[in-house]
């Protein structure tokens, strides 16, 4: 399958990973990752505090994935990395969209009416929230979204926390 789908033409290749539970979560972490990466950029924050987010929340990714059973090959992958990467630095991201438009003010409510489909990030962020609850890992980034989106907590207010927690070993 993995050659009659891949095609030099075409520019498209296609890679396997036997790890389901890490290729899963990475799919659906990376769109919280997303508002958060969103958010930041709309607060004018520089690229060394994207690619911060997106190296911490790699780390919050891989926490939990491992907690699930992940045997974490596709991390550093396409699935991992390479989705992660995309989707937390395009502007054409519904994700990075909906944390631009909530550090410019809006309303999740506004942005939510006014998008032709669905952020999954948003969704994401409570079901991760409680997840990562229940089996104990640790997820900040995840966690500030959580709070912005449900809580109302302040953008600036949430990515200023995450900036200034203690200093500790990567």
């Amino acid at each position: 399958v993995q050659s009659q789908l891949s095609s030099r033409e075409a520019n498209f290749r296609v890679y396997t990973s036997d790890d389901f539970i890490g290729c899963e979560i990475c799919g659906a972490v990376k769109n919280v990752l997303a508002i958060a990466s969103g958010a930041s950029t709309g607060l004018g924050f520089g690229n060394n505090t994207r690619a911060a987010l997106i190296c911490r929340g790699l780390a919050e990714l891989n926490r939990l994935a491992r907690k699930m059973g992940s045997n974490s090959k596709c991390m550093s992958g396409l699935a991992g990395v390479g989705d992660l990467l995309l989707t937390c630095s395009c502007e054409l991201s519904r994700n990075f969209t909906v944390g631009y438009r909530l550090a410019k003010g809006e309303t999740l409510e506004e942005i939510n009416s006014s998008m032709k489909s669905v952020a999954e990030g948003v969704a994401t962020a409570k079901s991760l929230w409680t997840l990562a609850d229940q089996l104990n890992v640790d997820m900040p980034i995840s966690g500030e979204v959580y709070k912005v989106l449900y809580e109302g907590k302040d953008v600036r207010e949430a990515l200023t926390l995450l900036q200034s927690r203690p200093l500790r070993e990567e």
